[in-house]
């Protein structure tokens, strides 16, 4: 998905992003959701951030039941419009004050999803739409990545500050850092954080 920062959350800001390139974001899956996910058995998957649609068009190749969700109409209009599948329910709403439509997922999916460090209640509710034996996966960059977009990663959680929010009814399946291999939205190559555990139970 996209790549916010603390001044260009609100959902009119995103749609102008949206309307101002015919495509915003790269067409290609993130390749830690493959990595990741590639050999789980398909599920209900909540994909957060959704951006144009890529991870989860990929996720509903793969059998998966996807509910997509992003703060911009815009973008979740042009991913409707690409593709079609009653596997896919794409979805307008800012998780940061709505409810997460949703719960008993089977994988919730962030990548590159920002949350202000103060807002710690989102990636609560984010934890408990996890359903027993689900997944989590938090992909971030790296910290010297999001400087040199001009950006300070000590203003959102990061996985590892997610990781600290576990308790231990999950199990911590990676906690690694690697190079994302492709570029990245906005063409950047770099290192991805990658945080994938499991609820072991509710």
């Amino acid at each position: 998905m996209s790549e916010h920062t603390p001044d260009d959350h609100s959902a009119a800001e995103w749609d102008e992003r949206y309307r101002s390139a015919d495509r915003l974001w790269t067409a290609d899956v993130n390749p830690a959701l493959v990595a990741e996910v590639s050999d789980l058995p398909a599920g209900t998957a909540l994909d957060v951030g959704s951006g144009e649609g890529a991870d989860a068009r990929w996720l509903a190749d793969q059998g998966w039941q996807v509910t997509a969700v992003d703060i911009s109409q815009v973008a979740i209009d042009r991913a409707r419009e690409a593709d079609t599948r009653e596997a896919i329910t794409w979805l307008r709403a800012d998780l940061s004050a709505d409810e997460v439509p949703g719960r008993d997922f089977g994988l919730v999916s962030l990548q590159y999803f920002p949350i202000a460090r103060t807002d710690d209640a989102t990636v609560r509710r984010l934890l408990d739409a996890v359903g027993a034996d689900g997944h989590l996966l938090v992909v971030s960059h790296e910290a010297e990545g999001v400087r040199a977009h001009g950006r300070n990663p000590d203003d959102y959680f990061q996985p590892a500050d997610v990781a600290a929010l576990l308790d231990d009814g999950w199990t911590v399946i990676t906690d690694d850092t690697r190079e994302r291999g492709v570029a990245a939205g906005g063409g950047a190559h770099t290192h991805d954080v990658v945080l994938h555990a499991r609820k072991t139970r509710s």
